[in-house]
């Protein structure tokens, strides 16, 4: 079995970035079509935290201290709430294609945080991978900017997914050791709980002036693949591969995710790809690879994990 498991990681990986790359289309054609993107969001929160929770009677229970528990509630604001509503109400202005080409950016929000707060080095290569990664993000931008339809992108959406990184980084940075302390299914239920009370006060009332009847099937089957699938089983997927994988193979999968939502994207007709997408694709991937290939000072140190345990860790994405 042990021989199997890297496989098994490896395409747990894949399917994961690969459902991720759905959402983007998939999602966006939901909130054109009866829902938007406060009900998309509300769906996801609420219906992860019941799912975890559920998922939580079935596996081994784990005591977690009155302070871990508030300390998961503050990671569910930033690796949850700002982060799910910033990356999807995003979507919902944007193209799928700028979207998903800007969460790719997250490594290198994790960088400068990390020589920030946790004072990892900086290096020549991890400065111009910062480099190249924004001049990636600022030709997104502009070309939002100058778009005359939100199949080619808006700066709107543009910005809320890009925050939304920044959030999921700053999350990275603060909870990192403390995320890693439990199971994955304690971990999300209470995050998921804390990101529920959040923004359920808020949005509650728009969720339920949905004009439920005339919502299409498949807009709630897309709803549902977004929930189920790329929050609850892409989770699971990106921790199981994460117990096995090194960070910087885990960092590779996150290109798959921009391909698969660009291809599908384009044949469905839900985004338009140009020439200044290509450019920025090229800019960011390259910029986020020599981000992660980096040393941080504990490798710097000779220690077996580093910083780079931060940039690639993918455990609640989107």
């Amino acid at each position: 079995m042990d021989n199997k498991r890297p496989l098994l990681a490896h395409l747990s990986m894949f399917f994961a970035c690969a459902f991720w790359g759905l959402m983007a289309p998939l999602g966006k054609d939901a909130m054109t079509h009866g829902i938007t993107g406060i009900d998309m969001v509300t769906f996801r929160v609420a219906g992860a935290a019941v799912l975890f929770w559920i998922t939580s009677l079935f596996v081994k229970r784990e005591h977690v201290p009155v302070k871990d528990v508030f300390r998961l509630g503050l990671a569910g604001l930033f690796g949850l709430t700002l982060n799910q509503c910033g990356f999807t109400i995003g979507l919902s202005i944007t193209s799928p294609i700028n979207a998903s080409i800007v969460t790719t950016s997250m490594p290198i929000f994790a960088m400068l945080l990390s020589a920030l707060i946790l004072k990892e080095p900086l290096t020549t290569k991890k400065v111009g991978g910062v480099l190249l990664g924004f001049s990636g993000a600022i030709i997104l931008i502009l070309s939002s900017a100058t778009a005359a339809s939100d199949k080619v992108g808006d700066i709107r959406g543009d910005l809320l997914c890009l925050f939304a990184q920044f959030s999921f980084a700053l999350y990275l940075s603060l909870f990192n050791p403390l995320i890693r302390k439990y199971s994955v299914f304690t971990v999300n239920k209470w995050m998921f709980t804390f990101a529920t009370l959040y923004i359920l006060p808020f949005t509650f009332s728009h969720v339920a002036a949905i004009d439920f009847p005339n919502v299409p099937t498949s807009t709630w089957l897309e709803t549902l693949f977004v929930v189920f699938i790329c929050t609850y089983i892409c989770y699971i997927l990106t921790m199981n591969a994460q117990q096995t994988l090194r960070p910087t193979v885990v960092s590779v999968y996150n290109y798959v995710q921009p391909m698969v939502a660009v291809v599908v994207s384009v044949l469905t007709g839900l985004g338009i790809f140009k020439p200044a997408h290509a450019l920025a694709v090229v800019l960011v991937f390259f910029g986020v690879r020599f981000v992660t290939k980096s040393k941080s000072r504990r490798d710097m140190e000779g220690e077996h994990f580093g910083e780079s345990d931060i940039l690639n860790t993918k455990t609640q994405r989107n």
